[in-house]
């Protein structure tokens, strides 16, 4: 699975995530709200019998809000021994990219104690934002 990243569109960008942490891909199911959570994290869903909760990746990242359609997707990653969904406007494919075609983030970035983002990984004809997906769900 080493350099393979499942491929996905939030607005008008496509990002990746590593597939080591993707457990499986499911459509947008009922969200139950819990109170006091931050913006992002939507509620929690029952996943045959447990209980994950939902983070909304359009608001995470400071986006608008839109309504979820038949393309919007739960992808339920497993990092840190917790199972999370994180809801995305479409999946798109796997993508093999290897890491000398990653531009990792550059340590002198003032944010990048803060940044979700990996690098970009440049492939035949666009970019990708690959996220790091542990940083993702700590802060």
């Amino acid at each position: 699975m080493k350099d393979k990243f499942l491929t996905f569109w939030i607005a008008e960008e496509e990002y990746g995530m590593g597939i080591e942490y993707v457990t499986e891909i499911i459509g947008v199911q009922k969200i139950t709200k819990v109170p006091d959570m931050p913006h992002f994290i939507k509620g929690v869903i029952n996943l045959r019998g447990r209980v994950i909760p939902v983070v909304d990746v359009r608001t995470r990242f400071g986006l608008s809000e839109r309504e979820y359609d038949e393309r919007t997707c739960i992808v339920v990653i497993h990092v840190n021994d917790q199972a999370t969904g994180m809801i995305v406007d479409r999946v798109n494919e796997v993508l093999n990219i290897p890491q000398d075609q990653i531009e990792f983030s550059h340590s002198g970035d003032v944010n990048k104690e803060r940044s979700f983002i990996l690098g970009i990984g440049k492939t035949e004809d666009s970019v990708k934002i690959l996220l790091d997906v542990e940083k993702f769900m700590t802060h």
